[in-house]
């Protein structure tokens, strides 16, 4: 089995890579049938000669392999047929700008693996990014903070090498009282707490939260069944709101009251109420005045977050009064971080920690017949069709 390496096409440039020379050396020493060729690259992390240095293959021979391993969606016009690949392509959602693309690995008989389906039997996912993108997202939400009211200026995360050298320049600035809301308890919200818990903030729970008082900076993390109730007024629970979603309300207004800050690292699914609206962020008493939304939904559970920022400038102001965007600055205004490729400002981090996830859940199935259906639930694509477990899409694709 030969493994490609591709080169990344897509424009903004992303630095990833599925694997490091590091993780390419594991996969060759316990697979003693696998080949791995890298696609020379002048903007990945890893530069061509590391690679090199650890004996694996850099050429241009990517008709040669068998699987070709990628992270953003691939140009149609590089789409090489009847090739298996795996890449983010963001089309499970049916995203309109995707389209075409989808339509195109179908015209080209490709195979397409989808990393954000790449699920245990469980249905929980194997391999994401969502660690770095909260790691990251903390870390500019908190930079935003120090430039909303002039406190403190913090370095652009894509200046810094990792996350150790992330946590070091917060460790540099002093936080006032403030209160932090931090949402979620996965990958994104975890990858998140990992940076407040590094700074030495004080962890306290939703009660302590919401009625008392301190001295220093507190963050509270609270997941689904926090800032949701049931409509009937019965208790409910996390697994009830996920899988009946549309008989719960929000209740988290009652963050907003008291909060300075919001990192915002849920999950949101279809049918799930939106956590606060623009007439809530109208409301005297709405407290909050930056919001870091790693999650990243447009128009949707987080009322501020009106359009994504990018790398290059990752704030942006949000008036309340007119559902306008406006200078961050402003006294009046709400500044959001709403980078929607976190992960890609520590590339290196990022690559690893997807690699080694890589190596061991995904590798494996090519060389045991996929004995655990990880191939298979994740294979969107055979013969030219959309696999049964992706017919969904077929409207999708039809337009």
């Amino acid at each position: 089995m030969k493994f490609g390496i591709i080169q990344e096409r897509k424009t903004p440039p992303d630095r990833r890579v599925v694997l490091s020379p590091e993780a390419c050396q594991k996969v060759l020493s316990r697979h003693s049938d696998a080949q791995i060729v890298v696609e020379p690259s002048p903007i990945r992390v890893f530069s061509d000669e590391e690679y090199r240095e650890k004996g694996i293959e850099v050429a241009a021979k990517m008709e040669e392999c068998d699987v070709l391993l990628g992270v953003k969606e691939v140009p149609i016009k590089n789409l090489i047929p009847n090739k298996k690949y795996f890449f983010f392509s963001h089309t499970i959602k049916e995203q309109p700008y995707n389209r075409d693309l989808l339509r195109a690995i179908l015209e080209k008989n490709i195979e397409l693996y989808d990393h954000e389906v790449i699920t245990n039997q469980n249905e929980q996912r194997l391999v994401a990014f969502g660690r770095y993108a909260g790691i990251v997202g903390a870390y500019n939400g908190l930079r935003a903070y120090g430039l909303k009211f002039n406190l403190y200026e913090l370095p652009k995360a894509e200046n810094l090498a990792n996350q150790q050298e992330l946590i070091a320049e917060l460790n540099k600035i002093r936080l006032p009282n403030i209160k932090i809301i931090l949402t979620g308890r996965g990958r994104v919200g975890n990858g998140a707490r990992e940076m407040l818990d590094a700074m030495n903030i004080k962890k306290v729970n939703v009660t302590e939260y919401l009625e008392d008082s301190f001295d220093e900076p507190v963050y509270c993390q609270i997941d689904a069944s926090d800032y949701n109730k049931r409509k009937d007024g019965v208790r409910g629970n996390k697994a009830d709101f996920f899988a009946n979603p549309e008989e719960y309300k929000s209740n988290f207004y009652r963050f907003t009251q008291v909060s300075d800050f919001f990192i915002a690292g849920h999950f949101y699914g279809q049918g799930a109420p939106y956590l606060f609206t623009r007439e809530d962020a109208k409301k005297e008493d709405f407290k909050i005045k930056v919001v870091a939304d790693v999650s990243c939904d447009i128009d949707g559970p987080v009322a501020t977050t009106i359009k994504p920022s990018t790398i290059a400038d990752p704030i942006y102001g949000y008036d309340p009064k007119t559902e306008k965007e406006t200078d961050f600055k402003n006294d009046s205004a709400i500044a959001v971080m709403a980078v929607d490729n976190l992960p890609c400002e520590i590339p290196q981090d990022a690559s690893e920690g997807f690699g080694q996830a890589f190596i061991k859940n995904v590798i494996p199935a090519f060389f045991n017949d996929d004995k655990d259906g990880v191939l298979e639930r994740a294979r969107m694509t055979k013969d030219g069709k959309l696999t049964e477990r992706y017919s969904y899409l077929s409207n999708y694709i039809a337009g």
